[in-house]
């Protein structure tokens, strides 16, 4: 009987800014294995990837850092819950870890982190891994489009945004659209809430959730930068998001239609149910470029 190998993982951290960056990163076998950055969504941290992690941390470099106000990242008091703090100090985190090429997985939250990056450093970027990270108006459903227009000057906003950082809602957003719960683990849930029960924690998600606007109007500089730029691409889709929705996976192909779509049953956290269809695409999409590395470079 042959057992399966499994990654080392480290879990560090690092100073970026007077923020304290908790971050977990596999040690592949190889020293030229390519690199995934991990960014992660909400309610959640670097922890939603752990299952992909030790499935392909064997033959990747995978990079999971926690965003200021997520997971066991420690930002100092007075720190501003901003989308463009959250990639300064991103930015700020790949410079110090010495990355300068990397794939980026973007879920959620990890989309207006992540293509902020890119818009900084479009060299860094040799590829994308969407999943259920939106980019367009079409993608957003009625109910995002609600929670996005709330104010701190509308009634009762603060009352609805707290309700999603209670445990009932933290974990609908694991449940919501999902075609077999039973593949839904609780731990993802309950490790997200007692984040976010921290002291400061759901003050920083009332700012965050203020400010998400600010990502739906850059939404066409991001469009931009995927046609001038046609970074290879892999979409991978959960179509029972609550949020954001098939249309916005679609809408993708109309700026890359060079694009690999898949959509999945399945909802928000779509590695929670489909984890063994989604691994193998990453790691197929990974080879490919690694391979084509090299006739890529010699057309610039």
């Amino acid at each position: 009987m042959t057992s399966a190998v499994l990654p080392r993982t480290l879990h560090r951290s690092i100073d970026i800014d007077g923020v304290r960056v908790f971050y977990r990163e596999s040690q592949p076998q190889r020293a030229d294995a390519p690199v995934l950055l991990l960014l992660h969504g909400f309610p959640s941290a670097s922890h939603q990837f752990r299952r992909l992690i030790d499935a392909l941390g064997t033959d990747y470099r995978l990079i999971a850092p926690d965003y200021p106000g997520f997971g066991n990242t420690e930002a100092p008091a007075g720190f501003d819950y901003s989308f463009d703090r959250l990639a300064d100090i991103t930015e700020g985190f790949v410079k110090a870890i010495g990355l300068t090429r990397f794939v980026m997985y973007v879920f959620d939250f990890g989309a207006p982190v992540g293509f902020r990056l890119a818009l900084r450093h479009p060299e860094w970027i040799a590829g994308l891994v969407v999943q259920n990270g939106n980019a367009y108006t079409e993608g957003l459903s009625a109910a995002a489009r609600d929670f996005i227009a709330l104010t701190p000057e509308t009634p009762g906003s603060a009352d609805t945004i707290r309700g999603l950082l209670t445990l009932a809602g933290t974990r609908s957003q694991y449940l919501g659209g999902t075609t077999d719960p039973e593949l839904i683990a609780p731990d993802g849930w309950v490790l997200d809430q007692y984040f976010l029960d921290q002291p400061g924690r759901k003050e920083a998600q009332l700012a965050l959730a203020y400010d998400y606007h600010r990502n739906v109007a850059a939404y066409p500089e991001w469009q931009a930068w995927l046609r001038e730029h046609t970074p290879p691409t892999l979409i991978t889709w959960g179509t029972g998001d609550p949020f954001f929705t098939e249309a916005g996976a679609r809408a993708y192909l109309r700026d890359l239609p060079e694009a690999e779509l898949h959509l999945f049953a399945t909802g928000h956290f779509a590695l929670e149910e489909k984890l063994p269809e989604i691994a193998p695409l990453v790691a197929g999409f990974l080879d490919r470029l690694q391979s084509a590395a090299p006739t890529r470079r010699s057309r610039t």
